[in-house]
Protein backbone atom coordinates (compact mmCIF):
# COMPACT_ATOMS: atom_id res chain seq x y z
CA UNK A 1 0.00 0.00 0.00
CA UNK A 2 1.55 3.38 -0.99
CA UNK A 3 2.24 5.98 1.69
CA UNK A 4 -0.44 8.62 2.09
CA UNK A 5 0.70 12.19 1.40
CA UNK A 6 0.83 14.39 4.48
CA UNK A 7 -2.22 16.58 4.98
CA UNK A 8 -1.86 20.31 5.36
CA UNK A 9 -2.92 20.00 9.00
CA UNK A 10 -0.19 17.43 9.73
CA UNK A 11 2.50 19.60 8.14
CA UNK A 12 1.36 22.72 10.04
CA UNK A 13 1.14 20.85 13.33
CA UNK A 14 4.67 19.45 12.88
CA UNK A 15 6.06 22.88 12.00
CA UNK A 16 4.38 24.47 15.05
CA UNK A 17 5.70 21.79 17.40
CA UNK A 18 9.23 22.15 16.04
CA UNK A 19 9.07 25.92 16.59
CA UNK A 20 7.81 25.54 20.18
CA UNK A 21 10.52 22.99 20.94
CA UNK A 22 13.17 25.42 19.66
CA UNK A 23 11.80 28.26 21.79
CA UNK A 24 11.70 26.04 24.87
CA UNK A 25 15.31 24.97 24.41
CA UNK A 26 16.40 28.59 23.97
CA UNK A 27 14.48 29.72 27.07
CA UNK A 28 15.95 26.98 29.25
CA UNK A 29 19.51 27.50 28.09
CA UNK A 30 19.96 30.55 30.32
CA UNK A 31 20.86 32.77 27.38
CA UNK A 32 24.51 32.75 26.44
CA UNK A 33 25.09 29.17 27.56
CA UNK A 34 27.64 30.52 30.02
CA UNK A 35 26.79 29.71 33.66
CA UNK A 36 27.42 32.76 35.85
CA UNK A 37 27.59 32.69 39.62
CA UNK A 38 24.30 33.53 41.29
CA UNK A 39 26.08 34.56 44.49
CA UNK A 40 27.85 37.81 45.32
CA UNK A 41 31.63 37.59 45.45
CA UNK A 42 31.99 40.31 48.07
CA UNK A 43 29.89 42.24 50.59
CA UNK A 44 26.89 44.06 49.08
CA UNK A 45 25.17 46.93 50.90
CA UNK A 46 21.44 46.59 50.35
CA UNK A 47 20.09 49.58 52.26
CA UNK A 48 17.97 50.07 55.35
CA UNK A 49 17.12 46.91 57.26
CA UNK A 50 13.66 48.26 58.05
CA UNK A 51 12.82 48.15 54.30
CA UNK A 52 12.31 44.39 54.73
CA UNK A 53 8.93 43.81 56.39
CA UNK A 54 8.68 41.52 59.43
CA UNK A 55 7.02 38.33 58.18
CA UNK A 56 7.78 39.28 54.58
CA UNK A 57 10.56 39.69 52.07
CA UNK A 58 12.12 42.23 49.73
CA UNK A 59 13.67 41.63 46.33
CA UNK A 60 16.92 43.42 45.49
CA UNK A 61 16.73 42.73 41.77
CA UNK A 62 19.87 44.67 40.77
CA UNK A 63 21.90 42.65 43.27
CA UNK A 64 20.05 39.41 42.45
CA UNK A 65 19.21 38.84 46.10
CA UNK A 66 16.05 38.36 48.12
CA UNK A 67 15.98 39.04 51.87
CA UNK A 68 13.28 37.97 54.31
CA UNK A 69 12.67 38.86 57.95
CA UNK A 70 10.80 35.89 59.46
CA UNK A 71 10.93 37.47 62.94
CA UNK A 72 11.89 40.97 64.06
CA UNK A 73 15.65 41.40 63.68
CA UNK A 74 16.16 37.96 62.04
CA UNK A 75 17.19 38.21 58.38
CA UNK A 76 17.65 35.49 55.77
CA UNK A 77 19.14 36.14 52.32
CA UNK A 78 19.15 34.01 49.20
CA UNK A 79 20.18 34.31 45.60
CA UNK A 80 17.26 35.61 43.52
CA UNK A 81 18.42 33.58 40.51
CA UNK A 82 16.06 30.69 39.82
CA UNK A 83 17.85 27.36 40.02
CA UNK A 84 15.89 26.00 37.06
CA UNK A 85 16.98 28.20 34.14
CA UNK A 86 18.78 31.17 35.65
CA UNK A 87 16.05 33.81 35.42
CA UNK A 88 15.82 36.37 38.23
CA UNK A 89 12.68 36.00 40.35
CA UNK A 90 10.37 38.97 40.01
CA UNK A 91 7.37 38.68 42.30
CA UNK A 92 7.32 38.71 46.11
CA UNK A 93 4.15 37.73 47.99
CA UNK A 94 4.69 37.47 51.74
CA UNK A 95 7.57 35.03 52.13
CA UNK A 96 7.28 33.58 48.63
CA UNK A 97 9.02 34.59 45.40
CA UNK A 98 8.23 33.39 41.92
CA UNK A 99 10.13 33.15 38.68
CA UNK A 100 8.64 34.74 35.56
CA UNK A 101 10.19 32.22 33.14
CA UNK A 102 8.66 28.91 34.18
CA UNK A 103 6.70 29.86 37.34
CA UNK A 104 8.85 28.14 39.96
CA UNK A 105 8.13 29.41 43.47
CA UNK A 106 10.47 29.52 46.46
CA UNK A 107 10.17 30.12 50.22
CA UNK A 108 12.23 33.19 51.17
CA UNK A 109 12.79 31.97 54.75
CA UNK A 110 14.38 28.65 53.71
CA UNK A 111 15.12 28.91 49.98
CA UNK A 112 13.14 25.70 49.43
CA UNK A 113 11.23 25.06 46.21
CA UNK A 114 7.48 25.38 46.75
CA UNK A 115 6.51 24.69 43.14
CA UNK A 116 8.62 23.46 40.20
CA UNK A 117 9.94 22.98 37.63
CA UNK A 118 12.94 24.03 39.78
CA UNK A 119 14.14 21.17 41.99
CA UNK A 120 17.06 22.82 43.80
CA UNK A 121 16.58 25.45 46.52
CA UNK A 122 17.83 29.02 46.20
CA UNK A 123 21.40 29.23 47.57
CA UNK A 124 21.67 30.94 50.96
CA UNK A 125 23.76 34.10 51.24
CA UNK A 126 25.20 35.39 54.54
CA UNK A 127 23.47 38.59 55.69
CA UNK A 128 23.91 40.89 58.68
CA UNK A 129 22.87 44.32 59.86
CA UNK A 130 25.45 47.03 60.39
CA UNK A 131 24.39 50.49 61.50
CA UNK A 132 20.75 49.77 60.57
CA UNK A 133 21.71 48.66 57.06
CA UNK A 134 21.72 45.21 55.50
CA UNK A 135 24.97 43.79 54.16
CA UNK A 136 24.91 40.50 52.26
CA UNK A 137 27.58 38.27 50.78
CA UNK A 138 30.91 36.86 51.91
CA UNK A 139 32.31 38.50 55.04
CA UNK A 140 28.81 39.78 55.91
Amino acid sequence: MPAQPATRRTVLRGTALAGVAGLGAAACSGGSGEKKSALPTGPVELGAADAVPVGGAKLYREDKLVVSQPAKGEFKAFSAVCTHAGCVVDTVRGTEVSCPCHHSRFDTTTGKVLHGPATDPLPAVPVKTAGGKLVAGPDA
